[in-house]
């Protein structure tokens, strides 16, 4: 349940180490962020978005290199700098073979040789291409599939190694809807205009990358065309986005043997021994018509053309690390056609990302000893435990809810683990090999130890203190299977003020608001709230009290499902009502406990803005973002978050206090009558 929110990285590091609740003394000449990005042309009675931070969006266009810009796009850049100091300095050095540096520098190495990498062609992807053509039935090709999925690839299906929902102290296996090229089954079916026109340019990415793969141009249409139905065919058994957000519903255990007569055809021993799995007695289907169907779509189709189809996969997930004509007619499909972007990024950001990607454990490391600002996660717990707080007495006022409800509900907001800055003990990748020679192989090898460290998980106890994030990431999550929030130590940083400390509005505006509040609130979202303390799936709700909350959460479904973000194109209200949850119960609790500040209780005036106007304008800088149509439409298909805009709009016409703050009267266009507006935590 993480979160895509970015916000502007210093160059210079800021230290965050004193308490954020002295007065701080501010040059009244400094520039202020929240004031240069306002758009005095835009009322905020009529979009705060617009009108906090389109300012900035007028200085500073969207580059034909990237599908957005603002504060993600600025902190990115940032840390790609950093990241390629630290690439850089680890490939210069004589480092010593199997050491950290040595891995970070020659994988940094053997993706800047672009000579190398478009001398090799496809050959890197050969020897596994080989295996596919020998293959001689499905049988076998389904244990090929399984192997394709040890080492990146997706075929046909989706697998993983996770906890049990029901049963958070074990791992379980997991098997889903996947194997589509486009990603989502709507890409295949909705009949507007935009994506029939990406449906058509997928047959000629198809067709394209199949000639690159040395077929004739005839063969290569039929092909293509092949691809094309067997995809459909699994898109149609596929569930929407919205319907896989339903914890209970993608929840189908089933004994080893059950899946077997479910799916008579594939050879499930074979696969899961593949597959890296022993001893395997049960298995979790999210899905199980998609497995239903997937059996039968083994027969609808020739061996040959499931071969056409699992080759495809392959050099589909490995293309942006094969020679060039590869890597640009990929970025072709999947980023100017589906995104608008126009232009790739310069190489060494690709290959930055790529080794952080890859290697951010190790990066991790160096980032958290030579760029992290001192007393980064003492700061973060600091805020983090008053948001806490906050959120407690805001449950036990709660005028909607039972005692006995509250009561289990403030216990397993006691519970909730919070892991910030970076992890005390970092993951093992000594066993894997890193050489300069070849930049595919080194990305297959790091996918390779990733795949079995997921796999031997399983049969053993759950390993509750591993991270999902690098600290140099940032963003942050809930996990509720732990009942934890991850809030990595990048989060610390706060734009625009370089060398001295942000006031609490900014903090709890940011940090507290849409970092720590929005975490803490997917543990009581629409499905945050189907878990208990000890992260399983179980009721701890009183019937009357589940019924008033999901009346509360239609509510957010019904308010967001009306946000028109391109003409024609809406806010889908039920895939996205978690996040939405989230961002209104993250403001809310970031506004309870920046009350609790000197600056707020002095009512503090900063660059002549009040405390609640500088609090509020700081949430939606935590949301800056301008987007193209082109990847504001994807968006609005494949991703559970609103778009930016309804990310600030949408919470704030909720809250009194935003419209005492800012004179929103009825008649504009961020007015909800008061009995209309929202509250949920």
């Amino acid at each position: 349940m993480n979160y895509n929110k970015l916000t502007f990285v210093l160059t210079s590091a800021l230290v965050l180490g004193t308490s954020c609740k002295k007065e701080i003394e501010f040059d009244p000449n400094a520039p202020d962020a929240l004031v240069t990005h306002q758009d005095s042309t835009i009322q905020p009675s009529e979009d705060f978005f617009h009108y906090a931070n389109g300012g900035w969006f007028k200085k500073n266009p969207i580059p034909s290199s990237e599908r957005s810009n603002g504060i993600f796009r600025t902190i990115q850049d940032t840390i790609n700098s950093q990241i390629k100091q630290i690439c850089e300095k680890s490939a210069q050095e004589d480092a010593e073979k199997g050491s950290n540096k040595q891995k970070i520098g020659d994988f940094y190495a053997s993706g800047m040789d672009s000579i190398a990498i478009n001398q090799l062609g496809i050959s890197p992807l050969k020897k596994e291409l080989a295996k596919i053509d020998a293959v001689k039935d499905i049988n076998s090709l389904l244990v090929q599939m399984a192997h394709l999925h040890t080492i990146g690839a997706g075929p046909a299906f989706s697998f993983y190694v996770g906890q049990d929902d029901k049963i958070s102290t074990k791992y379980a296996l997991f098997f889903q809807q996947g194997g589509l090229g486009m990603g989502n089954r709507d890409y295949y079916f909705n009949t507007d205009k935009e994506t029939v026109t990406i449906r058509t340019a997928y047959v000629k990415h198809l067709e394209a990358m199949s000639k690159l793969m040395g077929t004739s141009e005839m063969a290569a249409k039929q092909e293509a065309q092949t691809i094309m139905k067997l995809e459909t065919a699994l898109a149609k058994n596929s569930r929407k986005l919205e319907a896989l957000r339903d914890p209970i519903k993608n929840y189908n255990k089933l004994s080893l043997a059950q899946f077997k007569a479910l799916t008579p055809s594939i050879p499930w021993d074979n696969m899961l021994t593949t597959l890296q799995i022993k001893k395997a007695d049960s298995v979790i289907v999210g899905q199980p018509e998609f497995y239903t169907a997937l059996d039968k779509t083994l027969k609808t189709f020739t061996v040959n053309e499931w071969k056409t189809y699992v080759k495809w996969d392959l050099v589909n997930h490995y293309a942006s690390y094969l020679s060039s004509d590869f890597e640009k007619q990929n970025f072709y499909f999947y980023s100017t056609v589906m995104s608008g972007v126009k232009e790739q990024k310069p190489r060494w950001k690709r290959i930055v990302e790529q080794t952080d990607g890859s290697l951010g454990e190790l990066i991790g490391q160096v980032y958290v000893d030579e760029y992290l600002p001192k007393g980064t996660k003492e700061k973060l717990l600091e805020i983090g435990n008053n948001i806490r707080e906050v959120y407690a007495e805001r449950i036990k006022k709660l005028d909607w809810m039972s005692a006995e409800t509250k009561k289990k509900a403030l216990y397993k907001l006691s519970k909730i683990v919070m892991k910030v800055g970076y992890p005390d003990k970092w993951k093992d990748l000594s066993a894997v090999s890193i050489d300069k020679g070849n930049y595919l192989n080194n990305v297959m090898a790091v996918n390779k130890w990733s795949y079995t460290d997921m796999a031997t998980k399983y049969g053993k106890p759950v390993d509750r203190t591993e991270w999902g994030m690098f600290p140099q990431t940032y963003n942050a999550y809930y996990n509720p299977s732990n009942n934890e929030i991850c809030v990595p130590a990048c989060n610390i940083i706060v734009p625009g003020f370089e060398g001295r400390m942000p006031d609490d509005a900014v903090l709890y505006g940011i940090i507290g608001g849409s970092t720590f509040g929005h975490e803490i609130t997917h543990g009581f979202d629409d499905q945050g709230s189907q878990y208990d303390e000890k992260g399983n799936l179980n009721n701890w709700w009183t019937a009357q009290d589940l019924e008033k909350f999901k009346a509360k959460t239609k509510a957010i479904v019904a308010q967001y499902s009306k946000y028109e973000a391109l003409p024609g194109k809406f806010v889908n209200g039920d895939a996205t009502q978690g996040e939405n949850i989230a961002d209104l119960g993250g403001v809310v609790m970031g506004y309870e406990a920046f009350k609790k500040t000197e600056q707020f209780k002095n009512n503090q005036k900063i660059a002549g803005l009040s405390p609640n106007q500088r609090f509020f304008l700081s949430y939606a800088y935590a949301w800056m973002v301008n987007i193209k149509p082109e990847a504001l439409a994807q968006q609005l298909i494949t991703d559970v978050h609103a778009p930016a805009r309804f990310r600030i709009n949408g919470p704030l016409s909720n809250i009194d206090t935003f419209y005492e703050t800012f004179k929103i009267k009825e008649g504009s266009k961020m007015f909800i009558p008061k009995k209309d507006r929202i509250v949920i935590w």
